[in-house]
């Protein structure tokens, strides 16, 4: 029935755990700095990555406002922030310093990483029968593209697009238009597949999708105005397996 099947990460394909609140964390990520030379208190780090973050949010929010766009959800790169912040103490970064320095943070936040039971069998039989498998997700490029390779996941698609490459993010229409007219992919020929009603579900319905909703432990709730195609509610992958594979015999 569908041609292309398209995928949310976290939560839908892999179990995620991450804790940036821990102390422990700002004070390693105050270590690496202050070694470099930009001197930062961890609480210092912590404030001024926040700030960062929020004044990138805004500008990409005014540059959208400036453009006509008036549907984008702004997603920052962090990785420039982490750039910003050796920068602001007057050392000198570039793009792959600020890389690896945003991947040692990841590394420290993250508490589990691993792939549901069943999903990479999924995808496997989808592209034997020569079906196209994209990503679409949420997500932080620097920290997202290191996982997919962790996971086993990074060779599975014919298309990956994350929101921190495209400064927005679902479930706004911009974000899934740059998917569908970058691959030349039409809506109706598409299923999204994920775990979060707000994101994955409401903008699939807004640009015309049909959709697959499974509830996982991180899906925040199961209600909204919108409905899904289809539904699991358990967190089965082999009941989502059975649904995306029926519907293309």
């Amino acid at each position: 029935m569908y041609d292309n099947y398209i995928f949310d990460l976290y939560g839908t394909l892999a179990d995620i755990r991450t804790d940036e609140d821990k102390a422990c964390l700002w004070a390693k990520m105050s270590e690496v700095y202050t070694s470099m030379g930009a001197a930062y208190t961890p609480s210092q780090l912590r404030r001024t990555f926040r700030r960062m973050e929020e004044e990138s949010k805004m500008q990409i929010q005014r540059d959208a406002a400036v453009s006509g766009q008036r549907d984008v959800l702004a997603e920052p790169d962090l990785t420039r922030v982490f750039q910003r912040l050796f920068q602001e103490k007057g050392v000198a970064c570039d793009r792959q310093s600020a890389r690896m320095t945003a991947i040692f943070f990841r590394a420290l936040t993250r508490q589990r990483l691993r792939v549901y039971h069943g999903v990479k069998e999924t995808l496997t039989e989808l592209r034997a029968r020569g079906k196209h498998l994209y990503l679409l997700s949420n997500a932080q490029s620097d920290f997202t593209r290191p996982e997919l390779e962790l996971l086993g996941l990074a060779d599975c698609f014919d298309g990956i697009v994350i929101s921190s490459e495209e400064g927005c993010k679902k479930p706004c229409g911009a974000f899934f238009r740059r998917l569908l007219e970058r691959y030349d992919l039409n809506p109706a020929d598409c299923i999204m597949v994920g775990n979060d009603m707000e994101s994955d579900i409401a903008g699939a319905v807004n640009v015309g999708m049909d959709s697959l909703y499974l509830h996982t432990a991180t899906s925040s709730h199961s209600g909204g105005v919108y409905r899904p195609t289809y539904l699991v509610m358990d967190g089965d992958w082999g009941k989502a397996a059975d649904i995306l594979l029926e519907r293309d015999l």
